[in-house]
């Protein structure tokens, strides 16, 4: 059962794939702002994924959040997401992001569950 408190922690070192440059946000070989929201949303989605009833899934639909700090390649993110609000399907987190010298990101992100062969079958 879904409830307020659940709580999942991801970490990553940064490579080449995850720069501004890379990702096309920016020129510099450091931490890019897609990959620091990727990680949130896949932070927070596999926080709650073994609480779904099988066919289920959530999808990302509003994130909001800065990102603070540069992190150079090399160097370590943990992301840390908490689910703050249950409304029906609709799920809300508070997400984090820290390196080795403090915060580098941080806001919220609302996913909603969906069915994933009616969500799928809505596409055709």
């Amino acid at each position: 059962m879904l409830e307020t408190g659940i709580k999942n922690e991801k970490k990553i070192t940064v490579t080449e794939k995850d720069t501004a440059a890379c990702h096309g946000s920016g020129t510099l070989p450091v931490y890019a702002t897609p990959a620091m929201i990727a990680l949130m949303e896949n932070t927070a989605m596999e926080s709650v994924a073994p609480y779904l009833q099988e066919g289920e899934g959530t999808v990302g639909t509003l994130i909001n959040v800065k990102h603070v700090a540069a992190t150079p390649l090399g160097g370590e993110v943990r992301c840390e997401c908490e689910l703050v609000e249950v409304d029906r399907r609709r799920l809300v987190f508070t997400v984090r992001a820290f390196d080795g010298r403090g915060t580098v990101g941080e806001g919220t992100h609302e996913r909603f569950i969906v069915n994933n062969e009616k969500f799928m079958a809505k596409l055709q």
